[in-house]
């Protein structure tokens, strides 16, 4: 096997997100041959050095899993909480006996659609906007935006000090407490929520309902379901993946 960034074998194993690898790696809790290696453009080839995290031996993942999840509200995005309240992971119990990972975030008050997988390469292309998978949520606000107000958030708004990506939103529902459609090609946190927030509108209920070719048609709330290998093989293609591993 050819030699890979550290952070992408992490990532491959099953062991975190890209993101969340390259922390340990610059925490110290990545070794190569018994060596701390603590620089993200350190390479390694797990088919001849061993690599360890937090001392455990890393094997590449033999299986890759994905679970699509209709998430509950007051479920927290993660694999642990130090607050101790209810995680995605719980959800899954021991039906899910492979080590997966959220797919993104939906913060502690959203629900809908969320995938959950070992897939690390799949992953980073699902969140990062260079690859255009639009996901797609529902959003009731506490007052109606403006025409101006909606062009400018179709043309993107200054959050963070950098401007979001163009967006697409629409009326579904008028009234006082409006419903809108809105589907992003980023994945910045809260960025739906701070997007409304720029217009002195606040969420008060947002649910997720696609991402790229997923949807949760048959999904309940708080409940999950094993992608059949035609979706996997439709969520590749959507990222530019090959359909063979």
């Amino acid at each position: 096997m050819p030699e890979e960034r550290l952070q992408k074998i992490l990532a491959q194993a099953g062991i975190a997100s890209r993101r969340r690898a390259e922390q340990y790696i610059l925490d110290g809790r990545v070794t190569v041959n018994g060596a701390v290696v603590a620089t993200l453009g350190a390479k390694a080839d797990l088919a001849r050095d061993k690599v360890k995290v937090d001392g455990r031996l890393l094997k590449a993942a033999e299986k890759h899993v994905y679970v699509l999840m209709n998430k509950p509200r007051e479920v927290v995005t993660t694999v642990s909480d130090p607050e101790g309240r209810r995680t995605v992971i719980h959800l899954l119990g021991r039906v899910v006996k492979e080590r997966v990972f959220p797919v993104g975030r939906l913060d502690y008050h959203s629900e809908g659609l969320l995938l959950l997988t070992n897939d690390g390469e799949l992953t980073q292309r699902l969140l990062h906007p260079s690859h255009h998978v639009e996901k797609t949520y529902l959003v009731k606000a506490n007052g109606p935006l403006s025409e101006e107000q909606l062009r400018q958030f179709r043309a993107g708004v200054p959050l963070g000090g950098r401007r979001t990506a163009p967006a697409q939103i629409r009326l579904t529902k008028p009234g006082d407490n409006p419903w809108y459609e809105v589907s992003l090609v980023e994945g910045r946190q809260n960025q739906v929520r701070d997007m409304f927030k720029h217009f002195g509108r606040l969420v008060e209920k947002l649910r997720r309902v696609r991402m790229g070719p997923l949807t949760l048609a048959d999904v309940p709330t708080g409940a999950f379901r094993f992608l059949s290998p035609k979706e996997v093989a439709s969520l590749r293609a959507a990222t530019g993946l090959s359909q063979h591993r």
